[in-house]
């Protein structure tokens, strides 16, 4: 980044703390005076069945995914009303289209992102901020590093994006007017058979995946 001459803040924050959200919100905000881009793309996951994961597991990924993302908006939001100007960005999954099998705790904080991101979009109309969310199948980072995907990751390698991919959707989401970007895009026919025809397509990937639930249980 240092190549275009452009001033950086680094912050490590827990999303998932308001008062910590508020604090790097001032951080930010005292070195650059206004936001034009706001991307949210903390997130995490716990492989495992409802029944057999604490709730204390499942509130935690709703308050980082969900409310992390919430936390964020509304504090940069003010200052982009103010502004007349901006564009945030929703880093969802196509998880949230999909309730699947073992990641379905998952699968709600990002049915949560997409329906508050849609919503929003409607209210910022006409105020010059757009939202868009970005919703990528499974990417190559630490997300799965969680000890509960120790079997099922290496089966799903080979269909996950890089991150210089999901990166490159984020750009384009920020100058985009579309509510949602599927990465890959062909992956929006799958979105589109599973709510055209739920009665055929839900069988098969509530199959698919609670077999590769009970594989990974047997694993273990």
């Amino acid at each position: 980044i240092s190549k275009f001459n452009v001033k950086t803040l680094v912050c490590t924050c827990d999303v998932s703390q308001k008062s910590r959200v508020k604090q790097m919100t001032e951080n930010v905000l005292d070195k650059f005076g206004r936001v034009d881009i706001l991307v949210n793309n903390a997130g995490f996951v716990i492989y495992g069945k409802i029944n057999d994961l604490t709730i204390e597991e499942i509130e935690s990924q709703m308050e980082t995914n969900y409310f992390g993302m919430v936390y964020c908006i509304k504090n940069f939001l003010p200052v982009m009303l103010e502004q007349n100007f901006g564009h945030i960005v929703n880093v969802a999954s196509v998880g949230a289209s999909f309730g699947v099998p073992g990641i379905a705790s998952y699968c709600a904080t990002k049915f949560a992102m997409l329906g508050f991101s849609e919503g929003l979009k409607h209210e910022l109309h006409g105020t010059g901020i757009g939202v868009t969310v970005v919703s990528p199948i499974m990417v190559r980072t630490n997300l799965f590093d969680h000890p509960s995907f120790e079997n099922f990751t290496k089966r799903a390698t080979g269909i996950s994006l890089s991150p210089e991919t999901v990166a490159k959707a984020v750009v384009k989401a920020a100058n985009s007017r579309r509510l949602e970007i599927v990465v890959p895009s062909v992956t929006r026919a799958g979105i589109w058979a599973k709510h055209t025809f739920p009665f055929f397509i839900n069988p098969i990937i509530g199959s698919a995946f609670r077999k590769q639930l009970e594989k990974s249980k047997k694993s273990n």
